[in-house]
């Protein structure tokens, strides 16, 4: 079967290997769509950072999979062949109490291995995955649907159940990539009246605009927390997430919230920003979470939510290549140009 690897330095490289069989509690899926998350990008395609939960280890690329299962291990017991999955991607221990909580994520086992990082992902073919780490994709969804719901959609709605979105609540999401635009489409859906966006890419304000993830769009330069009091008639958002990952981002997102209110720092990064503790946040009595993608469950009832509001995470997609044009869609993704880009099988 053919395969996709990142060797660093912005290179794709093609591998042909077997097909894989399924040994205990695993199965063979039939990749069907495989998205390109900004992490592979700022973690293994563009360098090597070697060490850590992000330590890349010459694997098949590719964590955001969603497939067809082909053929089932011995030891499995819900999936069957011919079922549609969205593949969480980290495989944990299985035993601590994050696993046992859903939070594969957080699992600090020597056995935790993500799909694309340490064990072979969705950029290829054929992938073999822990059946306890699938989830079933529910009609109408699509595969590109459930591909985009195994990270980035997954994460965006884990920062927003922190948060406790609700129709009481305006929401101002800092950093319009990807999962700022899913965090806006499902702010929305959760009942949110207004949405604000902030970006340094007019670009991507307007496609976020135009693909209905905010209604209301800032320029991040000097005068955008003027421009979002103004917004929202001088007091902030009830709720801020911060998908930027960038420290002015942040301090941004906490400036932006009302007093009382709650920011939820989603984008990787180390900085903080320039933010007076006091003043910023203590005095404003604001409540400050830090979400790392999601749990098996709550990404569960996120395609059950999506399917019965007829949501498709797709909208986002702007940019779909064949397995074959891997180079091409990571340089596309790499550019930041784009919404969201996908390698799509069928």
């Amino acid at each position: 079967m053919r395969g996709v690897k990142l060797p660093g330095n912005r290179q794709v490289a093609f591998v042909e290997v077997p097909v894989p069989e399924p040994g205990y509690a695993q199965v063979l899926l039939e990749m069907k769509a495989s998205s390109i998350c900004g992490s592979d990008l700022r973690a293994i395609y563009r360098e090597h950072l070697g060490a850590g939960p992000e330590a890349y280890q010459n694997v098949i690329a590719g964590h955001e999979p969603c497939g067809r299962v082909v053929s089932v291990g011995p030891g499995c017991k819900r999936l069957g062949v011919g079922d549609r999955v969205v593949v969480y991607h980290i495989s944990g221990c299985g035993v601590c109490a994050d696993c046992r909580a859903g939070y594969l994520i957080s699992c600090t086992s020597p056995l935790r291995a993500a799909y694309g990082w340490q064990r072979d992902g969705g950029h290829a073919d054929y992938m073999l995955a822990e059946e306890n780490t699938c989830v079933l994709l529910p009609e109408p969804l699509t595969y590109l649907d459930g591909a985009l719901v195994s990270c980035g959609f997954g994460t965006a709605y884990e920062a927003l159940l922190r948060a406790r979105v609700s129709g009481a609540d305006r929401v101002l999401v800092v950093g319009m990539g990807p999962v700022g635009m899913a965090a806006g489409l499902l702010a929305r859906a959760l009942g949110a009246p207004q949405v604000i966006g902030v970006d340094l890419s007019e670009a991507r304000l307007a496609l976020a605009g135009e693909r209905g993830c905010i209604d209301g769009a800032v320029r991040a330069d000097g005068g955008a927390l003027a421009r979002i009091l103004e917004l929202t008639q001088g007091h902030g958002c009830e709720v801020a997430l911060d998908c930027s990952g960038s420290g002015a981002g942040r301090a941004l997102a906490v400036r932006g919230a009302r007093r009382w209110g709650r920011v939820v720092f989603v984008g990787e990064g180390p900085e903080l920003g320039a933010l007076d503790v006091s003043h910023d946040l203590i005095h404003r009595q604001l409540t400050l979470y830090g979400s790392w993608v999601t749990s098996t469950g709550h990404m569960e009832a996120l395609l059950e939510k999506l399917a019965a509001w007829s949501l498709h995470p797709e909208v986002i997609v702007t940019h779909r290549y064949a397995l074959e044009e891997a180079a091409a869609a990571y340089e596309t993704a790499d550019s930041g140009t784009a919404g969201k880009v996908a390698i799509v099988m069928a």
